[in-house]
């Protein structure tokens, strides 16, 4: 087992004994005014899923997105407001079972230090909306090095 799949097989046993995706902290506060709503306009807004993941810092199960396996050309966007996030020509394959990029669009996400697991980590949110989208790590491929590892349920694709 390589280095990826023993994180993934770890992380998919911390998030079961947590019982799923559970909230520790809120999601970072909007960088956009007209987005700091309040918790029940994003519950309106919002899958449950989706609320837990965006708003409430979560994390969803790997190999649980339909997204990990998309494929087609276009555009990863923010589930919260829509602000693209992603090309698709910066995603690829990490074998986590999260949506795996090693670039984010310009002006897409903005990052925090998080230290839920007592280690820092790089966690990144949607700059508008503030929603959690997930963590980077440099273990990606080239030429960034980094991989920008995103809950699915935190993004859509509309294809170009």
């Amino acid at each position: 087992m390589n280095r990826r799949g023993l994180l993934a097989s770890l992380s998919s046993g911390f998030v079961a004994l947590l019982g799923g995706a559970k909230a520790a902290v809120a999601a970072s506060k909007a960088g956009d005014p007209a987005w700091q709503l309040s918790e029940s306009q994003w519950r309106k807004r919002l899958s449950p899923e989706a609320f837990v993941v965006l708003r409430q810092e979560g994390t969803e199960q790997p190999f649980s997105s339909a997204l990990n396996n998309e494929k087609k050309a276009g555009t990863f966007v923010c589930a919260g407001c829509k602000l693209p996030l992603f090309s698709s020509k910066a995603k690829y394959n990490s074998g986590t079972g999260w949506p795996s990029f090693w670039e984010p669009l310009a002006g897409g996400v903005v990052t925090k230090l998080d230290f839920k697991l007592l280690l820092p980590r790089s966690e990144y949110h949607c700059r508008r909306c503030g929603g959690h989208q997930g963590h980077v790590f440099d273990d990606g491929p080239k030429p960034t090095g980094k991989r920008y590892c995103n809950n699915g349920v935190a993004l859509n694709f509309i294809a170009s």
